[in-house]
């Protein structure tokens, strides 16, 4: 694992937090609040953040207000090989963009879905994912079958990776098994863990990362439990896992963006706090992350 202490070579590795959009009461972006936010993480052992991605409600940003989102992220990590933002977009003209904006603000690598805009054929992803990798950035592709419709199935990122257009895949289809078969067909293609509710399982089978969602609310021991599962700590990963796993399984949720976010405000870390909380949580803490995360995902919130 790549940690805070190490030279980055591969800044993908580690645990890369997928950090949702900060917003004003009057929907305005709370840049402030941001980097705020990326400083707590990176000081409470999270190797990166990944802006612009689902949590960060790219779709709905202005070009000026998602450029600025990878560059606040870039000044408030102190270090842009910590920053991977996504480059997802309905085409790969636009992807190639926003890939190219990454690397002039000195972005470590990026995270890219396949064309969003329609049900694609492999050699269109083919296509798609060389475009991107021209610019010179490293890119990690996005295997989200569910919302895209397309699944990178291994035998697929097999001939990514061997035209050298993606290093790593953030692996989001929930079935373990697949780290095995990229194995076998990919070597040497990095597997990130995408769905936070196989974390553990992944983490044996090799994979190198995690790009999560939990961490916003609970980084030390989202770090702690990634460690642990990545060296074969199964005294400390799983009770830890289990402990998590309510939170973990929130990921394959719609509601996910609007649990994360009540979720922060709970333990103090959106409003710019510094007590990175730890399981276990007081009781009146754990009671009222939860009781939030269950009225956002009962449509309670706004």
């Amino acid at each position: 694992m790549q940690t805070n202490n190490h030279p980055r070579t591969r800044p993908w590795h580690g645990v890369m937090v997928a950090t949702p959009l900060t917003l004003r009461d009057d929907c305005t972006i709370d840049y402030d609040a941001y980097a705020t936010h990326v400083r707590q993480l990176i000081e409470a052992g999270c190797d990166g953040v990944v802006p612009n991605g689902s949590l960060g409600e790219y779709q709905t940003l202005t070009d000026s207000e998602r450029e600025q989102m990878v560059r606040v992220a870039v000044e408030a990590a102190g270090d842009g090989s910590r920053v991977m933002p996504g480059v997802s977009a309905y085409g790969s003209a636009e992807s190639r963009r926003w890939a190219e904006q990454a690397a002039e603000a000195g972005a470590g690598s990026v995270l890219l879905l396949p064309p969003i805009g329609y049900r694609c054929e492999d050699a269109a992803v083919r296509a798609h994912y060389a475009a991107v990798a021209e610019v010179g950035v490293p890119v990690v592709a996005y295997n989200n079958p569910y919302d895209t419709k397309v699944d990178l199935t291994p035998s697929l990122l097999a001939a990514l990776h061997q035209e050298g257009s993606i290093v790593a895949v953030k692996e989001f289809s929930g079935d373990v098994r697949r780290a095995y078969e990229i194995a076998e067909q990919a070597p040497g293609l990095d597997v990130l863990v995408g769905a936070d509710d196989v974390l553990l399982e992944l983490a044996l089978a090799g994979a190198v990362g995690w790009i999560a969602g939990c961490p916003n609310m609970l980084p030390s021991c989202c770090v702690e439990l990634y460690q642990a599962a990545v060296t074969g700590d199964m005294a400390t990963a799983l009770p830890l896992y289990r402990e998590l796993h309510p939170l973990l399984r929130w990921d394959s949720k719609p509601e996910f963006v609007q649990a994360i976010k009540a979720s922060m405000d709970v333990v103090g870390r959106h409003g710019g706090r510094t007590r990175p909380p730890r399981l276990p949580l007081p009781a009146d803490d754990e009671a009222a992350v939860r009781a939030a995360t269950e009225k956002a995902l009962a449509g309670g919130l706004g």
